[in-house]
């Protein structure tokens, strides 16, 4: 191990400062021997001075001759913040005395901390280390993977659903931009689904989303709970088309119109805003369309493609996927009867499907996986490159946190806020941060870390265009 520097001034068992006249990098790990224990730190700042060139100088000539004198030798200053004991991570109760060596930490040790899980995410930043996270830990503890644009994202997303699949996993992607409908991974095969929703599968609630009931609209919501519990049980068979569904729909509501004439103006209404839902939603709507839990397959990663629906209706779908899984696997856990395996669920821009500033079906049953899923084998993945706009209680529930490139300070305090495991110094991090680096903390790791994420070696359909190539190939002669 490399000499770095000794801790000077007072120390304490969580930080201590050190002076060296070598450069290490910030976040590279050290270890300190005292008391009989090898103790693991990383470094978290740094700073280079030269004696006798202080703050207060403003004499370019005053400070060349300082520097012809002493020789330009400078020195460097920085703290190391305490991770554990190297063997058993415990956080020591006594700080190392003031002059303890400080060294940098060896690849094997390194290694038997950090390689211990069972899927490999890429390798540590400062030292040829591999890191792993445990996948028992990310599944029912949720995993939250946040980045500006462009930062390794998708790269990220695919390296975890390519190790869950190795491992034999079921995973779930909301795409929502078509990224993965078209993805290979090494570890197994995609499962396309389209985004079609039987509306006789679908609760009141979904109803009323897609047709624009809302809540306040107690005579509507009345009228059309009516008409649809009327209809429902006799439409579950596959047997009739979208249109026959919305012509019963009418019908039942003319019944309750003759029978509630006082009641005209809110039951055509209610026709009228299933007309719309119709109209706006012929696409995927599809009496013969089998629940989602049939269209299933274990050990693959099923896509369900959202990237032609708006934002209503990838609402639905998402909120009712959530609730089925979630259903399904406590009938299997209690009854032996529904999905028989535990399930990682992606959402891409989950910003959207489950904002800040407004509720939606799927925040709400984002909110209910969470809490619940822990215990029937039912995880999330939440990633979005505008944390700020994410549900905090969302956020606040995944347990682990893959954290990219972010710039936004606002961003940034909005993930702090959400976990404690991110201190000030590796937010400091995030700014600085290049494409396909991340600080990684929670409970799937067993330490805090910055780590380069490797490269995922499948295909993924997303990415930027090359918008000058398109154009240069588009070109005709001068006129």
């Amino acid at each position: 191990m490399g000499f770095v520097g000794r801790c000077y001034g007072e120390t304490s068992p969580w930080r201590v400062s050190f002076v060296s006249r070598e450069m290490p990098g910030v976040g590279e790990y050290v270890v300190m021997e005292y008391d009989g224990r090898r103790i693991l730190g990383m470094v978290e700042s740094l700073l280079r001075g030269v004696p006798g060139v202080t703050e207060d100088l403003n004499d370019p000539e005053t400070v060349e001759r300082i520097i012809r004198v002493t020789g330009g030798r400078q020195y460097v200053r920085g703290t190391v913040r305490i991770l554990g004991d190297v063997e058993t991570l415990e956080i020591p109760r006594v700080p190392p005395g003031p002059g303890t060596e400080v060294r940098s930490a060896d690849p094997e040790t390194l290694g038997r901390i950090f390689g211990r899980g069972n899927l490999t995410l890429g390798r540590l930043l400062t030292a040829d280390a591999p890191f792993t996270v445990d996948i028992n830990r990310m599944v029912t503890r949720h995993l939250a993977v946040l980045a500006v644009t462009g930062a390794g994202k998708s790269n990220t997303v695919a390296v975890i659903v390519d190790g869950l699949l190795r491992a034999g996993g079921t995973v779930i992607i909301f795409d929502m931009h078509s990224e993965y409908v078209n993805a290979r991974f090494t570890g197994g095969r995609v499962n396309r689904i389209g985004a079609s929703i039987n509306p006789a599968h679908l609760s009141l609630r979904e109803i009323k989303r897609l047709s624009n009931v809302r809540d306040n609209a107690y005579v509507q919501e009345r009228y059309l709970a009516r008409a649809h519990r009327m209809i429902r049980s006799g439409m579950k068979d596959g047997s009739s088309s979208p249109a026959e569904f919305f012509r019963r729909m009418d019908e039942k509501l003319d019944e309750l119109l003759s029978e509630n004439s006082s009641d005209r103006r809110s039951i055509i209404d209610v026709q009228n805003k299933l007309e719309h839902m119709r109209e706006s939603y012929e696409e995927i709507i599809d009496l013969e369309s089998e629940g989602i839990i049939e269209r299933l397959r274990l050990n693959h990663v099923n896509v369900i493609d959202l990237g032609s629906v708006d934002e209503t209706g990838s609402d639905v779908i998402v909120s009712h996927v959530l609730q089925e899984v979630l259903q399904s696997r406590k009938e299997y856990l209690r009854h032996g009867t529904g999905l028989e395996t535990p399930v990682f669920m992606v959402l891409e821009e989950a910003h959207i499907l489950a904002p800040s500033d407004r509720p939606t079906e799927s925040r709400y049953w984002i909110g209910r996986v969470a809490r619940e899923g822990r215990k029937f084998g039912v995880g999330l993945c939440l990633v979005s490159q505008s944390p700020k706009s994410l549900d905090h209680e969302a956020l606040s529930q995944a347990n682990n946190m893959i954290v990219m490139r972010l710039i936004e300070p606002n961003d940034q305090l909005h993930v702090q806020r959400a976990s404690e495991a991110l201190s000030d110094d590796l937010l400091s991090h995030l700014p600085s941060l290049n494409i396909g680096e991340a600080v990684v903390v929670g409970l799937m790791a067993p330490l805090p870390a910055i780590v380069r994420i490797e490269e995922f070696e499948g295909k993924l359909s997303g990415g930027d265009l090359d918008v000058a190539g398109i154009w240069s190939g588009m070109r005709v002669g001068d006129e």
